[in-house]
């Protein structure tokens, strides 16, 4: 074992104590209601330590008394639970027929989702902002018209993000080079609060992680639904983001050479045997007869209802779609070993026809047994979008004060 000695290092106690905000905030988030003797009980913080921590974020209106419980040994203690209603995280989502914005409190409870119909594959990258920027006023007007401040906002890209928070490429958009950050400021006239960029995958996941059926999880993979397929990836309890940021393009993993052409010009890719396009065209022949598809959510529910009617025709096509994903699901498997792989998108739409031949086709091509659970997404389409709401208070749940 190789072992590198680091010479100690002088401790800034101002990062103390908001590292120690951040436990209390996080055991309070997972175990309310609780006492102050909890907290030290269970974090390892001395008594005097979390009862000046608990005064702070009280006073910053993070943290909120709820009363005593007698329903202890001792005396009645005062409860605890997170507050954080005078602030919103928004987050914004790009989806192939849609965009999407979500608001959320820090104890994760929506305050809006409001959804505008918007074919962002057809559009330029600048009407694309425009049209995200007004979606984000709405929304921002909304929530400080309710007595709150908005602490940041973030929004998820099916694309390549970059360390600068700009998109260098997006073929489901067909974008290139597009500073998304910096122009979405722009729009919104330096709103005075932080305005943020990741992939879908990387917020869906971070949803999935807080707010999903599997919270918590520490080895947990989102697969994205819609034009491009991303992976969120959580490993060990952190989010896999690789060196430049670009970890989770699945969709771009060739299964088929002899396959139908992508959008990234390749043959055979993830994403063009089983995006919402690929699955459209391959079980509705007849879908793109009248011209290209602009709304795929009408083109889904006819294959809902098809599949429900038994029409061998589309649950023949699903079926091969669904062996398709369990070929991509299985590379994810055998290299990542995540406890459960999470679709979402059209892929949980269409989960009870997709998933049945999906889990035998992983079964098939995994190498460890026991292999992962493969499920579909609890959080219906705005998953992105919660995510990007969550990942915009990040900076409070790290244990930094709002600004007064």
């Amino acid at each position: 074992m190789i072992s590198i000695h680091t010479p100690p290092q002088a401790t800034d106690l101002g990062d103390v104590r908001v590292a120690n905000r951040a436990v209390v905030l996080r055991h309070v988030r997972r175990h309310a209601p609780c006492s102050r003797a909890d907290i030290a009980a269970h974090t390892g913080l001395n008594k005097a330590t979390v009862s000046s921590l608990v005064t702070e974020l009280i006073d910053s209106r993070l943290l909120r008394e709820t009363g005593l419980t007698e329903n202890r040994v001792g005396r009645p203690a005062t409860m605890l639970v997170l507050d954080g209603a005078p602030y919103a995280g928004l987050g914004l989502q790009i989806g192939a027929d849609e965009l999407v914005v979500v608001a959320v409190d820090l104890g994760g409870n929506r305050l809006l989702t409001w959804r505008r119909a918007f074919a962002s594959a057809g559009v330029p990258a600048a009407d694309t902002v425009q049209a995200l920027a007004a979606l984000a006023r709405r929304a921002i007007t909304r929530v400080t018209g309710q007595g709150r401040s908005v602490l940041g906002l973030t929004v998820g890209v099916p694309g390549l993000v970059d360390t600068d928070e700009a998109v260098p490429l997006a073929p489901a958009l067909g974008w290139r080079a597009v500073p998304l950050a910096a122009e979405l400021r722009r729009a919104l006239r330096e709103p005075g609060f932080p305005v943020g960029v990741d992939t879908d995958a990387n917020l869906a996941v971070l949803a999935e992680q807080r707010h999903g059926a599997h919270a918590g999880a520490a080895d947990l993979v989102h697969l994205t639904g819609g034009h491009a397929l991303g992976a969120g990836v959580v490993s060990g309890g952190r989010l896999l983001r690789g060196a430049r940021g670009h970890a989770g393009e699945i969709g771009h993993v060739p299964l088929d050479p002899a396959g139908p052409r992508c959008a990234c010009g390749r043959r055979g890719c993830l994403a063009a045997l089983t995006g919402v396009d690929a699955v459209v065209r391959r079980v509705l022949p007849d879908a793109d007869q009248d011209g290209p598809i602009v709304d795929y959510l009408p083109e889904l529910d006819r294959v809902q209802a098809l599949a429900r009617a038994g029409d061998d025709a589309v649950l023949d096509g699903l079926a091969e779609v669904g062996r398709h994903l369990g070929h991509g699901v299985s590379v994810l498997a055998n290299l990542l070993d995540p406890q459960v792989v999470v679709v979402g998108g059209h892929l949980a739409t269409l989960a009870p026809w997709l998933l049945p031949a999906a889990r035998a086709e992983l079964a098939a091509r995994t190498l460890a047994p026991g292999g992962c659970q493969l499920e579909a997404s609890t959080l219906g389409a705005a998953a992105t979008a919660l995510g990007g709401a969550t990942a915009a208070l990040a900076t409070v749940e790290a244990g930094r004060l709002p600004a007064a």
